[in-house]
């Protein structure tokens, strides 16, 4: 046990000390700067945002939740009455892909037109 808990710190050390010296160390303007956005941080701040970006980023932000509610199906199959579960899950499947579709033969997820 105690041979065990040796190794186990002896490689987290050198994994910690290797993860110090093996990246490289110039940072350029751009990681340096404070905002991740895209846009430049010393222009002003009542520039026209882009609507098309924002519906993508709402489109992730739908797509990722929907990862969170699906996220404990598996675990809800083991309950007393799985086929329910299946079906809220199927539910809430389709609603997305219809308005996936929907927002496709509109046109809104086209970036240039």
């Amino acid at each position: 046990m105690i041979l065990f808990l040796l190794m186990t710190i002896f490689i987290s050390m050198i994994l910690t000390l290797v993860s110090f010296w093996l990246p490289l160390m110039t940072p350029n303007t751009e990681k340096l700067s404070p905002y991740e956005c895209g846009f430049d941080p010393l222009a002003s701040a009542r520039l026209p945002y882009s609507m098309r970006f924002f519906l993508v980023a709402i489109l992730f932000l739908l797509f990722d939740l929907e990862i969170a509610l699906l996220l404990p199906s598996p675990w809800a199959i083991q309950l007393s009455n799985p086929i329910m579960t299946l079906m809220w899950a199927s539910v809430i499947l389709i609603l997305l892909t219809l308005g996936f579709i929907y927002e496709w033969v509109q046109g809104a997820l086209e970036w240039a037109e």
